[in-house]
């Protein structure tokens, strides 16, 4: 940004004048620190002086408070109310507003000092704006002065007696000096204020006092006097400061600039509307300046435009807005200045090209349009920022060439380059500060289209083609470092523009010469300023180098850099950036970029003279086809022929490892696994490139490698071998390097014209397991005492080379075998896989509880001795409350039994091993992973006793890594021995409810809840049958329910006896239930008070028996009935015709807490043999907790016979539902039913969900 004048693109903002701040004359005697080109660093720095007057020190920390404030900057987006702050002198003058002084006569029609009306004028006649008119209300003309004055204070004298009197005569002196003091200082505020209120500035007043002072009383008189007497303002124009802290001197500070703000934005404003003012006259009116005559034979100066007007006064709108802080009130008015230059620049009759109008003008709306552009990055809007600057540099290109200043002139390259560096100055300058860069990188992969993207006809595009599409990047605003390359670009093209000038005609030649602008780009050193440009590039490149694509970027700036260096004579400097840059270039492949770059390179050893260096880029040139064919190696050849090696015992190695390798390579193994001890033969091909003949390279030898320790294969040179086309070569067998032999060498023609194939053929062998492949292959030239060694990857092939997988069958006539395995390059010994059978012998069912043996049986089909160890995993059931383990010597596992050893199996022997699976709980499917691992003995053993099928060796020892496994899975289904089923029948207690206030009530050991008569039913249903040899009912402590008796204990001797499947036995028991047990809740359950045990062994097929197993069935959850209120019904089973016979009827209230309201009514049309004698219906008395009511009827028989008894219904009313199922109200009448049982009978079948089947016929036998 130095091109160009610092007043017209800093950041402006309101200017503050600060006078009275003088430093005193004892410290400014001080002498001055030495500059520090004569400083010596070596010592330590001189201290500051101390300064004791407290006045003194205020000042000095008053400057420092106040220069430390905003300083002038082009890039400062933030809005504080900070000024612009200028030290002055009291006396400081105003720039004169007119050119004549105000006492002349034609001072009312006389013109600013620099309007182009005026002769005297840097803008005169037709000038825009000079930088002096901005550097005026920067530097000259302040918004707001702020005077700094010390108040008077009367010497202190010696403090009296607070009993003496005051001295009224020293009083009325102290009064009389102070006020003549006041007048003086007031008047020296006056006469500032006069020449401040002309200029429409605001005076502030900050008179400097000692606390002492603001304790005064007197103080606020000669303050309001001060006030009066020089007439200032009454808001914000008089403050009063003492010596105070750094940080209340802060605070001060800081409410000083905010309490004159106002006031400063005030003073731009009416600026702005004078502006504002002139330029609507100058619309509305022709200009009324007449110009002076000119003398004879001189041109008429020719004045200002209107455009030029509209230029200047928007240009000073736009600056006024800029001081006020306005941005985009400043945005708008550059735009439209910016725009009627547009119009000026497009006529050369109102800016003839390269006068002096016209440099001024251009330097105008260049600084413009940074002014806009940075507008646009305050608020963040790159795009449009981007846009505008781009938009200014094809607006003046084209002018440019109607300006004959086009692309072939270095003026055209020179203005390009300064607008690139100023965009790449000022985004470094936002990124420093606030500016946040917009970021590049594509966003996340979406799966539907984009319905805002459009194709050519007006259809939606897809996301993937919107991609394909791109962004063009001089659209997309990028970092600096991006401008800086282009800006250095341009110097080159500017550079080689002007060195083209300087190779023309003698008559072209001589124009240029005489061109503006010429003498001065004579004294441009452009390889240095382009070195600088690209240097910053390079920096800002590393530093936003966050992706792969951009750190290639950084290389080709780098590799610009390293031209450059080339082009200045610096040959070292451009070898360090080549050798840094191929690094990269060669590890990710880029052939293309290597090609220029080598070329470079080679030209910088040949200035520099290092032959063995210029050796090795020429056998990479060679790889690589930098040249045209066959020149390359013209030149090694020269090289070697005509120069000898710093060391004759030096070997000069070139490492093509990641670089393009000179021949093709192919390697192939005929198989890709083999058996330890067999041969894997080979075929290793080399093919020279076909548009580069190589038959001119000395080469001496080629040297093949193998992975590991193998011996490598030495092909020599020699002529008499064959040359043909494709020749092969046969090595025979490769064995390992400590195997007995000489090193592996044959004789060949290496020799290759182009296209040529040389295949080296011959077989390996391995007695270990190993991944075998060739790793590496060195190519060695010689020539002259050179020897030249070059390492290549044998899987690099050349750019654009395709090699075909070919095994060479026949070489008359020439016959290949494609191979399409992708492990082609390598081969694997392995161990040959262990000969072992195994087998599982085990029932096809497992019973719950059950130990059930699993035999695994492994026999050594193999010819050597294996040990053998075995893993057995259970896996995790699939049912729910499945228990199982497995069992094995003393080990039990839930899961994993894990290194069960079987021992050392010779061949053709076999072991066994049992394991014993036990499940229970539910049944279903066992699953079980057995693995069998074999080791291989490396010797015969020895054998000295048999023990089982196990062995001891003492000089066997396990071949490490020979070693198989075999893996199963069994599935074994484990069902339950026995199906069991419950029948349960509840018997309610006859016996009437103890009262509450009985003891033996609350003792909770009352057994009158009941009877459950449960029957239990075994089925047996494993396979063959079962043999049980005992049942027993283990009876568990409960509070709630007990077991009375069980027939297992009245009929004993049954057992053992065998069942078949299908065969059934059972076993009854009685159950007392706890009297608190009617107060069950709904849903509640009794636990079974007990489990049966049973003891059972399984039958196989011959009858044997298995071992002893025991399952554990536990008696059913009880549900007795819930009914809490319960009738029962008392009558004889016979009676005699016409003999009376009385029927009872109880209803007993089983609930604790809560009453009951009961209607009894007798059903007439069920009374048919019978007389009935007693209540038809009616409601009982109120039926408390634990109490019962009883109703009786006498019945005479009239019918002889099986008759039934009157039907009885029971209605309970306070148990009556609010609604019925359906959701409708029910009466409360209906009340709810209860339920009548016949003692006679009284048991309940079922449980408590269903609704009781009272076990009664309600009939009784009538004899005559």
């Amino acid at each position: 940004m130095n091109s160009y004048p610092a007043e017209m693109l800093v950041q402006l903002a309101p200017i503050m004048f600060v006078a009275g701040l003088d430093i005193p004359p004892t410290l400014a005697a001080t002498p001055v620190t030495s500059s520090p080109a004569n400083k010596d660093f070596s010592s330590p720095p001189t201290p500051p002086p101390k300064v004791q007057d407290p006045f003194a020190l205020l000042i000095l920390r008053l400057r420092e408070v106040l220069l430390s404030q905003s300083k002038s900057a082009v890039w400062s987006p933030e809005r504080t109310k900070i000024f612009q702050v200028a030290l002055v002198d009291k006396a400081v003058g105003f720039p004169p507003r007119k050119s004549v002084p105000p006492d002349d006569p034609s001072y009312a029609n006389a013109h600013s000092p620099l309007s182009p009306m005026t002769p005297s004028s840097p803008v005169f006649p037709d000038g825009l704006i000079a930088p002096i008119w901005i550097k005026k209300h920067m530097t000259y003309l302040p918004s707001v002065f702020v005077l700094f004055l010390r108040m008077y204070e009367a010497p202190h004298t010696t403090t009296r007696s607070p009993l003496s009197q005051p001295d009224s005569d020293m009083e009325r002196e102290r009064a009389e000096e102070e006020r003549k003091r006041d007048i003086d200082l007031s008047a020296e505020i006056a006469q500032r204020k006069k020449t401040t209120g002309e200029r429409g500035i605001k005076l502030t007043v900050v008179l400097i006092a000692s606390r002492r002072m603001l304790d005064d009383p007197s103080l606020d008189g000669r303050l309001s006097f001060i006030r009066k007497q020089s007439s200032l303002d009454s808001r914000a124009a008089l403050f009063v400061l003492s010596p105070v802290s750094p940080s209340e001197l802060n605070d001060f500070v800081s409410s000083l600039q905010d309490a004159l703000y106002e006031p400063a934005i005030e003073y731009y404003t009416s600026h702005s509307k004078r502006v504002r003012r002139k330029r609507n006259r100058h619309s509305q009116t022709v200009s009324s300046y007449n110009p002076p005559a000119p003398s004879v034979g001189a041109a008429a100066p020719r004045p200002l435009r209107p455009e030029g007007w509209t230029v200047r006064y928007e240009y000073k709108v736009a600056a006024f807005a800029e001081f006020r802080g306005e941005d985009e009130v400043a945005l708008k008015h550059y735009q439209d200045a910016y725009a009627t230059l547009m119009i000026m620049f497009g006529s050369t009759a109102i800016l003839p090209p390269r006068t002096k109008r016209w440099a001024e003008a251009k330097v105008l709306a260049d600084t413009i349009n940074v002014k806009i552009t940075k507008f646009y990055l305050y608020n963040n809007e790159h795009a449009l920022a981007l846009s505008h600057h781009n938009s200014h540099m094809r607006r003046f290109a084209d002018f440019s060439r109607g300006w004959g200043i086009g692309e072939e002139t270095f003026e055209y390259w020179s203005w390009m380059a300064r607008q690139y560096r100023v965009l790449a100055e000022l985004l470094e300058q936002g990124a420093r500060s606030t500016l946040t860069l917009p970021t590049l990188t594509p966003g996340p992969r979406a799966t539907g289209g984009v319905p805002d993207a459009l194709g050519p006809g007006g259809a939606p595009l897809e996301l993937d083609a919107v991609r394909m599409m791109g962004l063009n990047p001089s659209h997309a605003l990028q970092h600096p470092g991006h401008y800086y390359y282009m800006a250095a670009r341009c110097t080159e093209a500017r550079r080689e523009r002007f060195l083209a000038s300087e190779v023309f005609p003698s008559g072209v030649s001589q124009e240029l010469t005489t061109a503006p602008g010429y003498a001065s780009e004579k004294k441009v050193d452009h390889l240095t300023l382009a070195l600088e440009l690209y240097t910053k590039a390079y920096e800002l490149f590393k530093q936003h180098s966050s992706t792969a694509s951009q750190g290639r970027l950084t290389l080709w700036v780098a590799y610009r850099i390293a031209l450059t260096y080339y082009d200045s004579g610096k040959f070292e400097m451009a070898v360090r950036f080549l050798e840094r840059i191929a690094k990269t270039y060669r590890r990710e492949k880029w052939s293309t970029l290597l090609r220029p770059l080598y070329t470079a390179w080679y030209a910088c050893t040949q200035k520099l003279g290092d032959v063995e260096l210029s050796v090795k880029l020429l056998v990479e040139m060679i790889a690589c086809d930098v040249d045209e064919p066959g020149s390359l190696q013209e030149d090694l050849s020269a090289i070697l022929k005509s120069s000898v090696p710093s060391s004759t015992d030096d070997v000069l190695t070139v490492d093509l490892i990641e670089c393009e390798p000179i021949w093709d390579t192919l390697v192939i193994f005929w198989k890709s696994e083999v058996y330890v001890g067999e041969e894997a033969a080979f075929q290793f091909t080399l093919i020279a490139p076909t548009n580069n003949d190589i038959s001119n390279l000395p080469v001496e030898s080629v040297t093949i490698t193998f992975a590991d320790d193998y011996q490598p294969i030495t092909l020599r040179h020699c002529t008499s071998e064959s040359s043909g086309p494709i020749r092969v070569i046969c090595v025979g067998k490769v064995q390992p390097t400590d195997a007995a032999g000489r090193p592996l060498e044959v004789a060949a023609n290496l020799r290759w014209r182009a296209s040529d194939r040389m295949i080296v053929s011959g077989t390996v062998l391995s007695d270990t397991p190993i991944t075998l492949s060739v790793s590496s292959f060195v190519v060695t030239l010689k020539e002259s005492g050179w020897t030249i060694k070059i390492n290549h990857d044998v899987r690099a092939t050349r750019e654009g080379a395709i090699v075909p997988p070919y095994w060479l069958s026949s070489l008359n006539p020439v016959e290949f075998i494609p191979i399409t395995r992708d492990d082609r390059s390598n081969v694997v010994f392995r161990y040959r896989p262990h000969q072992l059978r195994v087998s599982f012998s085990h029932q096809q069912q497992a019973l719950l509880d059950e130990e059930f043996p699993i035999t695994v049986e492994i026999a050594n089909s193999d010819d050597r001795h294996v040990d053998v160890v075995v893993d057995i995993l259970l896996q995790p059931a699939e049912v729910d409350e499945a228990v199982q383990y497995i069992v094995h010597d003393d080990h039990r596992s839930s899961g994993l039994i894990k290194g069960a050893e079987c021992g050392i199996v010779p061949p053709g022997a076999s072991v066994r091993k049992t394991f014993i699976l036990v499940a229970s709980g539910a049944a279903g499917n066992r699953t079980i992973d057995v693995s069998v691992q074999s080791n291989a003995l490396s010797t015969l053993p020895t054998v000295r006793k048999s023990t089982g099928l196990s062995m001891s060796s003492s000089t066997s020892s396990l071949v490490a890594n020979d070693t198989n496994e075999f893996l199963r899975t069994l599935v074994i289904p484990a069902t339950a021995p026995f199906s069991v089923t419950h029948d349960v029948e509840y018997q309610v207690s006859l016996r009437p409810a103890r009262p509450l206030s009985e003891l033996s009530t609350l003792g909770g050991d009352s057994w009158d809840g009941g009877e459950v008569i449960i029957m239990t039913k075994l089925e047996c249903i494993a396979p063959r049958g079962l043999e049980v040899e005992g049942l027993k009912l283990k009876r568990q402590e409960s509070n709630r329910a007990k077991i009375t008796q069980s027939s297992d204990e009245i009929e004993g001797g049954m057992f053992p006896t065998g069942y078949l499947t299908g065969d059934q036995f059972c076993n009854i028991c009685c159950v007392s239930l706890a009297s608190r047990e009617c107060d069950l809740t709904e849903g509640d359950a009794v636990p079974g008070p007990g489990e049966y045990i049973v003891t059972w062994r399984r039958i196989h097929s011959a009858g044997e028996r298995g071992p002893s197993s025991t399952t554990r069935l536990p008696l059913p959850l009880l549900r007795p009935p819930q009914e809490s209120l319960i009738g029962f019904m008392t009558i004889p089973s016979t009676a005699k015709l016409h003999v009376p016979v009385p029927m009872h009827l109880v209803i007993r209230n089983r609930n604790a807490t809560r009453s009951a309201v009961v209607a009894v009514a007798l059903d007439q049309s069920t009374a048919d043999a019978f007389v009935v004698a007693g209540p038809r219906g009616g409601r009982l008395p109120t039926i408390l907790p634990g109490a019962e009511e009883k109703v009786t009827w006498n019945l005479i028989p009239v019918e002889c016979g099986l008759v039934r008894v009157p039907h009885v219904r029971v209605v309970d009313y306070r148990m009556a539902p609010s609604a019925n199922d359906d959701g409708s109200s029910a009466s409360v009448d209906e009340g709810v039913l209860v339920h009548v049982i016949d003692t006679r009978f009284g048991t309940w079948t079922g449980d408590a969900d269903s609704q009781g089947q009272i076990g009664q016929t309600d009939k009784i036998l009538i004899f005559p």
